[in-house]
């Protein structure tokens, strides 16, 4: 069975109603990590936190301005429009204080997370591979 067409299912069996366009948070298949909570993905989203709960390095991964997927993962994740987002990651380079994810495609985003435990993005629903695994979804 297609591990799309088994995580509908899933989604399905559980009464749990994903809109056509869901963004997930993803991490690599080799990742311990689990679950986060909407907290920690704010956190490190934000910045705020290097880390994930297990001590591993939690290195964000974005995708590109102006994308609807960016704009409503900000907007239900950190309760911030992405207009809002981009000066304040403005600010924190200014100050030196962080530097912003990297913006990447959707696809580059899957592609990198996939290969590397540190790293975690979010996506639509549709791109998630066999090698990573869904974390969050807001």
């Amino acid at each position: 069975m297609n591990p799309k067409t088994t995580l509908a299912a899933l989604v399905i069996s559980l009464g749990l109603a994903l809109p056509a366009h869901a963004q997930v948070v993803i991490v690599s298949a080799k990742n311990p990590i689990s679950k986060l909570s909407k907290e920690q993905v704010s956190q490190i989203f934000l910045g705020q936190a290097k880390t994930f709960y297990t001590g591993g390095q939690a290195e964000p991964l974005d995708l590109p301005d102006g994308t609807e997927t960016r704009n409503a993962f900000y907007q239900k994740t950190v309760n911030k429009p992405a207009a809002q987002m981009k000066a304040f990651w403005a600010k924190m380079e200014f100050s030196g204080n962080a530097h912003a994810p990297k913006a990447l495609s959707a696809a580059e985003v899957v592609k990198l997370v996939a290969s590397n435990p540190k790293y975690i993005g979010y996506v639509d629903l549709s791109a998630v591979t066999p090698d990573v695994k869904v974390v969050f979804t807001p």
